[in-house]
């Protein structure tokens, strides 16, 4: 059955404010914490009233949870993308230094609510951001059992070798949010220490060998 233009036009209005309701959030934790900022705050600056909110939500933690979906998942995507088909340890740390960049670049406040509410007030959504971060852990390590199937790695040295290479990525992410837009080649030299980081995780691995 073909859906009627009210209903499409009513769903478009749903999800429009659903957005704005996101979007008033993440601005105004760039300056605050998540569990700082009340319901009735986020409802007036979206221009609805408080009780519609709870249309779009079931709290503001669901919010916020959604805000660290919204947040991770296309970077991990994007991430998981760039690996698919790379055969070598160098092709795999430039792309993901390089979309990681550019992800940083274009969505810093993203960026900021995550590394603020990693260990902020708001337990959902510290959970959701160490799910998140675990699933771009399992995600490399599946790779690096691919990358170094000759080397009869256990699971959990690769896991450890995989969460080395996030705990770095994350610090990138922090030192980039630090950087100053005037200043470039700040951003530069972060991104060529990032990828030496990684490049040194890679080869170390090579003389690595698992306890049997």
């Amino acid at each position: 059955m073909t859906e009627r233009p009210e209903s499409r036009s009513r769903a478009e209005r749903k999800e429009r404010t659903r957005q704005r309701l996101l979007d008033v959030t993440l601005h105004l934790v760039t300056e605050r914490s998540l569990a700082s900022i009340s319901l009735r705050e986020v409802a007036r600056d979206a221009g609805i009233v408080p009780t519609a909110f709870y249309r779009h939500f079931a709290s503001m933690d669901a919010l916020g949870v959604e805000l660290v979906d919204e947040s991770m998942r296309p970077l991990r995507q994007m991430i998981r993308d760039a690996r698919r088909g790379r055969v070598t340890h160098s092709d795999i740390i430039a792309e993901t230094v390089e979309i990681l960049a550019k992800q940083v670049r274009e969505h810093p406040d993203q960026f900021s609510f995550l590394t603020r509410e990693r260990f902020g007030g708001v337990a959902a959504v510290r959970r959701a951001i160490a799910t998140e971060l675990r699933l771009f852990t399992s995600d490399l390590t599946v790779d690096l059992a691919r990358l170094t199937a000759g080397y009869d790695w256990t699971t959990d040295d690769l896991e450890m070798a995989a969460d080395l290479m996030v705990t770095a990525m994350l610090n990138t992410v922090m030192d980039l949010l630090e950087t100053d837009g005037r200043h470039p080649e700040d951003a530069a030299a972060i991104l060529e220490l990032s990828e030496r980081q990684l490049r040194l995780i890679a080869l170390g691995m090579g003389a690595w060998r698992s306890k049997p």
